[in-house]
């Protein structure tokens, strides 16, 4: 299977620039979005359902904010909006599709801001989410967590570290989290595969970064343990505009 994750910053932008060839090229048997930004009654046909394609779809609250979709050939056995959590799901970050082979979580992880105002509603739902995975890993699922973490992980995720140390997304408190999300058997698709530093899912629209490739890795494909010898690769599409993030494809043998 290929499935593609994508923070696309604003769907409706996005589908005026790049994203409906790009989405047709693919032909992805699933695509994840983040960041939709819209409402589904703000959306024309050719987003809300590309042919061929199930939608589903959860809109923040507040208008022009956050939003998660999933764009899937195959009709899930099941799927959920949310994680059950008001505060959580009011900003819409998170859908789960359950499928016969495995379970799907696509998120967008809130930013911590740079002053860390939102550090500790990031860090709730961080271990919200661990909660959740370690749930349903434990009901015997394969599971696949996909999206816009805000976080880079490690040193080698982002093109200047030492200058990022206090920077929201390069925080101790998230990089730790993190450590502990990996340490519950929780794999990074794309570090098993890519060892080097230098890729990055994220740049500035200052001018001049995305071409200098000074960037961050934001952008996650994660596997259970038990799921990791299925995984088949995991790219950056690092050449895709009309987002300030690239999508990330991962191959999964179904």
């Amino acid at each position: 299977m290929k499935i593609i994750s994508w923070n696309v910053n604003g769907i409706r932008a996005a589908s005026r620039s790049s994203f409906h060839p790009w989405f047709e090229q693919e032909n992805a048997d699933i695509v994840c979005v983040q960041e939709t930004k819209a409402n589904p009654q703000q959306l024309d046909e050719a987003i809300l359902h590309p042919k061929n394609y199930h939608s589903y779809w959860h809109s923040a609250q507040k208008p022009g904010y956050s939003g998660v979709a999933i764009y899937s050939k195959i009709e899930p056995l099941s799927f959920q909006i949310g994680m059950g959590i008001p505060e959580i799901d009011s900003e819409g970050r998170v859908l789960i599709a359950e499928y016969s082979e495995f379970t799907l979580l696509n998120a967008y992880f809130p930013n911590s801001q740079r002053d860390h105002a939102r550090l500790d509603y990031k860090l709730h739902f961080c271990q919200k989410m661990l909660e959740l995975c370690q749930r349903l890993v434990a009901k015997g699922k394969s599971l696949i967590i996909c999206g816009d973490f805000n976080i880079a992980h490690q040193e080698i995720d982002l093109k200047n570290p030492k200058s990022n140390m206090n920077n929201a997304g390069f925080l101790p408190e998230e990089r730790a989290w993190m450590d502990q999300f990996v340490s519950h058997g929780y794999v990074d698709g794309f570090r098993h595969f890519t060892k080097d530093p230098g890729h990055y899912t994220w740049w500035s629209y200052r001018p001049g970064v995305r071409q200098k490739n000074i960037g961050w890795r934001l952008d996650y494909f994660m596997v259970n343990q038990e799921s990791k010898d299925r995984l088949r690769q995991v790219q950056h599409q690092s050449l895709i505009q009309g987002s300030d993030h690239c999508p990330v494809v991962c191959g999964f043998k179904a």
